[in-house]
């Protein structure tokens, strides 16, 4: 048996085998920063498994969306998932909590929006930092139209991986809620939530068979 799946991890993290890769309209293209590749509790290699109309690139800086998608790209037509600022997040949430998916203009301010607006979403991965650090070296990424996520729950990454926001959630998770948002089918959503819920479970066993095996390995010393 292999030691990592087609997600790239180890054998007792993988949660993509046996399920058929889902089939999302928008197309979801992952940029993702190279110190968190290795990550094993990184959830975009998941994602690009599941999804089938879905890229993964490692990489901290790229020329642009159409030169890794194709010339039919419209930079307009595409969402690009990022925070910003947490005190704008505190008042977008305070002024509506009913709505999920936010879309701001270039100034930073709330727009309207309609699902069909948009082809494709951009995700940014890494910790806090490192996102911040993959906007900076992406200009390209102005053109597309920024969007923020407010979720209805906190991460299920709990006290695995601390964020500094509450709003703070797994590349995953920001893109099943984003889909879900844009009229995709609910089922894709649920699925990705589904299985980094597995994933958690997954990674607290694994962890907990391997503190209960250390002792033995070291011997009586």
């Amino acid at each position: 048996m292999s030691d990592s799946c087609r997600c790239g991890k180890p054998h007792e993290l993988c949660v993509c085998q046996s399920v058929t890769p889902l089939e999302n309209s928008r197309f979801v293209f992952i940029l993702q920063h190279p110190q968190e590749c290795e990550e094993p509790l990184g959830s975009a290699v998941i994602v690009n498994c599941l999804l089938k109309n879905s890229r993964l690139k490692t990489a901290l800086s790229l020329p642009n969306l159409k030169k890794e998608l194709g010339e039919d790209v419209q930079p307009s037509r595409w969402l690009v998932l990022y925070p910003g600022s947490k005190y704008r997040l505190r008042e977008l949430h305070e002024r509506d909590q009913s709505k999920i998916l936010r879309v701001l203009d270039k100034s930073g301010n709330e727009i309207d929006w309609d699902p069909g607006q948009f082809d494709g979403v951009v995700a940014l991965d890494g910790t806090w930092p490192q996102t911040k650090a993959l906007w900076w070296r992406n200009p390209w990424l102005l053109k597309l139209r920024r969007a923020v996520i407010l979720p209805p729950r906190p991460s299920l990454y709990g006290n695995l991986r601390k964020e500094p926001r509450r709003e703070g959630l797994s590349t995953l998770e920001a893109i099943a809620y984003t889909l879900e948002a844009l009229g995709e089918d609910p089922s894709i959503g649920k699925t990705l939530l589904d299985r980094f819920r597995h994933l958690i479970e997954r990674y607290r066993n694994w962890k907990k068979n391997a503190a209960a095996i250390k002792p033995e390995a070291e011997g009586p010393g």
